[in-house]
């Protein structure tokens, strides 16, 4: 009903309840589709925000991917060259070099059932490639390993090498002239008969120094009517060498001595003609050739 405050007519309009039912279902019915259309709208915004993100996401994992595939090139050419160091150095330290399976450390092999995830990351290129580097990181990891303990191998024998080395006689005892080479028979300078000699006759002026040639331990210090004054010197490994008519003794028994390391001076004392120095080299008890233990200086080891 409508009434007018002043002068007017007063109007009044009828709806039936059928009529009010009528417009309020409209009135939902408009309320819903707009509510719709707005959801629609905006859960379509939002996709299309996250589907953007989400693309610039993968177009930033793809070029990760490269990176860490150039990245992964780069290391396993690196492996490959310190592999190759591997073999020099196994060489060096007296070792075979490992078996090229054996290096490849078991790459490869059946691949064996794939886990839920593995062919959930299969059934995309971007999944694919992650797999793919996944398995040659393990590799990488695996050769590493080896390159560890054959290093470590290497070194242990190149100690144990050098050390030998640095026992083994391998230079000249004193600076002089060689008078006489070992022989299973010469004659004797003094008894002028034909006697053994187990070692060389290095003649040099009186009190030039005698130096050991390796590393090793005085075993005797003494005198001997045939020797004179003579010092032995026990290098390990079954090897000895012996210096005699020495005029002086510079070393003491049980002294630990050095390569180069001056133990007594040239003398003429025992049974001697001239200041000179009489060297030998006993291996396991036997007399052998010191020759064979002078080396060319260029190879020497200390």
């Amino acid at each position: 009903m409508w009434v007018p405050h002043g002068a007017g007519t007063t109007r009044s309009i009828g709806v039936s309840y059928r009529g009010l039912k009528l417009i309020g279902g409209t009135a939902a019915v408009l309320l819903v589709v707009a509510l719709v259309f707005a959801y629609t709208a905006i859960r379509k915004g939002v996709d299309i925000s996250r589907l953007e993100r989400l693309e610039r996401a993968n177009q930033l994992l793809a070029e990760q991917v490269i990176q860490t595939r150039t990245r992964l090139l780069q290391v396993n050419d690196t492996v490959a060259a310190i592999m190759k160091r591997d073999e020099m150095v196994r060489l060096l330290a007296g070792l075979t070099p490992n078996d090229p399976g054996v290096q490849r450390a078991g790459i490869g092999g059946p691949a064996g059932v794939p886990s839920p995830r593995e062919q959930v990351l299969a059934a995309q290129p971007l999944g694919r490639e992650a797999l793919q580097m996944q398995e040659d990181v393990e590799g990488l990891i695996r050769r590493a390993n080896l390159l560890a303990r054959s290093f470590t191998e290497a070194i242990d024998s190149l100690k144990a090498h050098g050390e030998r080395l640095a026992r083994t006689p391998s230079i000249m005892p004193t600076r002089g002239w060689l008078t006489s080479m070992f022989a299973q028979a010469r004659v004797h300078p003094i008894f002028h008969e034909a006697r053994r000699h187990d070692g060389i006759d290095i003649t040099a002026p009186l009190g030039t120094p005698i130096v050991a040639p390796a590393t090793g331990w005085v075993a005797k210090v003494d005198t001997d009517e045939g020797y004179g004054r003579f010092v032995k010197i026990d290098h390990g490994n079954g090897i000895v060498t012996l210096y005699a008519h020495c005029s002086k003794v510079l070393v003491r028994e049980g002294q630990r001595v050095r390569r180069g390391e001056e133990i007594a001076l040239v003398g003429s004392t025992g049974l001697s003609t001239s200041p000179h120095l009489h060297y030998e080299v006993e291996v396991r008890g036997q007399s052998v050739n010191p020759f064979k233990y002078i080396f060319p200086e260029s190879i020497i080891v200390d």
